[in-house]
């Protein structure tokens, strides 16, 4: 993408899962990587790997973006090292499975302020110095959840129909200038997401799940040419046309049916 060494993509999420898979593509495509983790020793080694595989430089920095200061130290971070973030990667994102009443709700809000408030604080940092260069790209993962009411995963579903409608007014802001931003949309998709929503007993474990490093490519390619949204997967891509067709309560039973606890039905 670029010749200039202090040019960076940075990638929030990046030790695992999609992030990684996307990390993996920015890197052998020659782009410098910063990746946003909680966990330092997954950074370290993801930055020896990837930086000893593509001869690339990796810039490692331990944050936690359920905390409200962690999007503004980290840009002041990144801002401090002399780096340009060419390319934002908003990867970083968790769920909770479960009926609202019965959940903590302090586990629910803390899914917000990462999957939602991180996101638009990130966005908007360093969309300011894109819009300013008038270059760079933000990918934004969104999620087919963003347009299917989720039982059992209520406010995980409402915070990637934030994400996506959230990108595509920005999509309409930015139409004016170079800079470009593109939402992600895969489907179930085989990363430690389920374990950490305490999804194990969820029905939704029994379908196919996606490849990340498949989801990782389409959200790459369709990044690269400046496509708004992407539904990575043909099942998907169904799923949601007959949303759009189908009553929204409809819609919700199905995902109901889908989701639900499997002890709920014995």
């Amino acid at each position: 993408m670029t010749e200039n060494n202090s040019r960076y993509v940075l990638i929030t999420g990046g030790t695992q899962g999609i992030g990684y898979e996307l990390a993996k593509l920015f890197a052998e495509d020659g782009n410098n990587l910063i990746l946003v983790a909680r966990t330092q020793s997954d950074l370290d080694q993801r930055a020896a790997e990837l930086s000893q595989q593509y001869g690339v430089q990796v810039v490692p920095i331990a944050k936690d973006l359920f905390e409200p200061n962690a999007p503004f130290e980290l840009y002041d971070e990144v801002k401090s090292k002399g780096l340009m973030v060419d390319v934002l990667v908003n990867d970083a994102g968790q769920g909770q499975f479960g009926l609202f009443v019965e959940s903590d709700i302090r586990r629910e809000l803390q899914i917000i302020q990462l999957n939602v408030s991180s996101l638009t604080a990130l966005t908007y940092l360093f969309l300011k110095d894109m819009v300013a260069r008038n270059e760079g790209k933000i990918l934004q993962l969104a999620s087919i959840a963003s347009e299917l009411p989720g039982p059992w995963q209520a406010v995980y579903h409402a915070t990637k129909a934030y994400v996506l409608s959230f990108t595509e007014a920005l999509i309409n802001e930015l139409k004016e200038s170079a800079v470009t931003m593109t939402a992600l949309q895969p489907g179930a998709t085989d990363t430690d997401f389920f374990n950490k929503a305490d999804m194990l007993n969820s029905k939704i474990m029994d379908t196919k799940m996606s490849d990340p490093a498949k989801v990782a490519k389409d959200g790459y390619q369709a990044l690269m040419k400046g496509d708004d949204k992407i539904v990575s997967g043909f099942k998907n891509k169904a799923m949601v046309a007959m949303s759009n067709v189908m009553p929204d309560t409809a819609v919700a039973e199905q995902m109901n049916k889908m989701q639900k606890d499997k002890d709920s039905e014995k």
